[in-house]
């Protein structure tokens, strides 16, 4: 079996999630008391978070591209960014290692097309729905990508850093959720990305009336599949 690495922490809310999530599919595959091999290197998450609030991703790349290379030293065969936000700097980040990553877009783009889903809404911080780093990705897969009005943008990113990654479920903001997500249907949208690794915390499919597609879980099993490939 592979080695994953994992550069968590951002935040460990999510990233437990990811942890969780591989071990049981490993386990369902393998079974007995087989788990998962896995270097994680979890950050500071206030480090990062006040570097993309400034602005400084140079600063954001070069202290993740320094934990990247302790994971490859430690072992990982290859290594997962568990969370959206930060594959703006993802190439970056590749360039300081040798081993693959596992880049999330791409794995939820081929759970998109698997589903035959063209085009999508997505939600997420507004680094992720504001900027191309992420939509092109998508875009060059042939996923036309939807993202919410400007309030909504504004209302996602409040619930994601001042709610979900510390931890706080709030049922009003679920139905503000429920809301946008329907306006994304009525503009077209064949389904929902959770392009947060922390939003699976607050929706679900059973949330909503069109498919959801959970980043962190999409992320998670494609590791576990591939640790277990030969």
């Amino acid at each position: 079996m592979k080695t994953i690495g994992l550069l968590g922490g951002m935040s460990w809310e999510s990233t437990v999630h990811y942890y969780q999530i591989i071990n049981e599919e490993v386990q369902n595959k393998l079974g007995g008391l087989h788990s998962a091999k896995i270097v994680l290197y979890s950050v500071d998450f206030s480090e990062i978070e006040q570097y993309q609030f400034n602005g400084q991703w140079k600063k954001c790349a070069e202290l993740l591209g320094k934990a990247a290379k302790c994971l490859e030293t430690a072992g990982a065969d290859f290594i997962l960014i568990c969370t959206n936000t930060i594959h703006k700097v993802a190439p970056q980040i590749a360039s300081t290692i040798q081993i693959p990553m596992i880049h999330i877009a791409d794995a939820t783009a081929d759970e998109l097309k698997k589903c035959g889903i063209g085009r999508v809404g997505l939600l997420g911080t507004k680094y992720t729905m504001q900027q191309d780093f992420y939509k092109n990705r998508l875009a060059d897969r042939g996923i036309d990508v939807l993202i919410p009005d400007e309030a909504d943008v504004e209302t996602i990113n409040a619930v994601i850093f001042e709610e979900l990654c510390v931890g706080k479920i709030n049922e009003e903001s679920r139905k503000k959720f429920q809301r946008m997500i329907e306006k994304l249907k009525e503009t077209g949208a064949e389904g929902v990305i959770l392009g947060c690794t922390e939003l699976g915390l607050l929706i679900r499919q059973s949330d909503v009336s069109i498919p959801v597609f959970d980043t962190t879980a999409i992320h998670a099993k494609k590791a576990a599949q591939i640790a277990m490939s030969e």
